[in-house]
């Protein structure tokens, strides 16, 4: 065996040393988990029919029988689904939107998908108002900055008036010796 076939080998053999360790920001205990999805109706309540489809997706859609619509026999529910070209996932995809609006119409606000929108809406909320926050706070940074240069500009001597106030003046300034009136007059 060749040095290089025996460290690959054991490079890949041997086990890492250290765990990988992954960075939460939050807890998994700490976000509340949703109610379950709702469970189909039993087959006994649900009408299924196959029908052909419509709309983009052209002449193969249009000439089979893939689309599913399921009527609920207790309350007039009816769901079409046409999601993909699969009759069998599409079959699977009208019982979860059956579910779903069965759901909706016996627990009304309490159903999953009322308690999937709130959620939904409250964090556009936050979103939302962090958004206002954060460009109210830059509005008043601007205007705070321009207070400042309005007051510099107001307290700068009539001379510095005709400078631009953002380039660097340190080597123009001259300091002056205060006139000595109490020398000797020889």
């Amino acid at each position: 065996m060749t040095p290089l076939k025996l460290i690959r080998t054991i490079r890949h053999s041997t086990p890492p040393a250290l765990p990988i360790r992954t960075f939460h920001n939050t807890s998994i205990f700490l976000v509340k988990a949703l109610p379950p999805r709702p469970k189909p109706p039993p087959e006994s309540e649900i009408e299924e029919s196959y029908v052909k489809g419509s709309g983009p997706g052209g002449q193969k859609i249009n000439k089979t029988n893939s689309a599913v619509q399921l009527k609920h026999i207790p309350t007039g529910i009816v769901v079409k689904s046409q999601a993909t070209r699969s009759r069998d996932q599409n079959r699977k995809h009208a019982r979860e939107l059956l579910a779903q609006r069965v759901d909706e119409l016996r627990n009304g606000d309490q159903s999953r998908s009322a308690i999937v929108g709130k959620v939904k809406q409250k964090k556009a909320a936050s979103a939302s108002k962090k958004s206002r926050r954060k460009y109210k706070k830059l509005e008043e940074e601007r205007a705070d900055t321009a207070a400042e240069v309005e007051a510099q500009s107001d307290t700068t001597p009539a001379s510095a008036e005709g400078r631009d106030p953002t380039t660097d003046d340190a080597n123009n300034y001259q300091t002056s010796q205060p006139l000595d009136t109490t020398s000797k007059a020889a």
